[in-house]
């Protein structure tokens, strides 16, 4: 079973239904994770430090790349792009497996 890189690889913006029904104290920008910041998936288990929402919704598409699997609408085999359900500030990951 290979491993799998999760980078953060953008933060979005919902714009006008952020404006509309975030709570004052929510920030509209995730404070979990960093643009940038990179995580490596061993065994098919959630790497220490990310955020175990965002991990809810990505999991199965690690579990797919991990083994071995690939994303016919993704033009570069052992790649996909999932993000996290978050409506107000979703975040989304660039997922690669690690080919030994």
């Amino acid at each position: 079973m290979a491993d799998v890189k999760i980078t953060v690889a953008a933060k979005l913006r919902p714009g006008k239904i952020f404006d509309e029904l975030a709570a004052g104290n929510v920030n509209p920008d995730c404070d979990t994770v960093k643009l940038g910041a990179e995580y490596i998936s061993r065994n098919l288990k959630m790497p220490e430090g990310f955020c175990s929402w965002a991990w809810a919704d990505i999991q199965r598409d690690v579990a797919h790349l991990a083994l071995g699997g690939d994303f016919r609408w993704i033009n570069k085999p052992g790649n996909m792009v999932s993000c996290c359900t978050d409506g107000l500030r979703p975040v989304v990951f660039k997922l690669e497996r690690i080919e030994e």
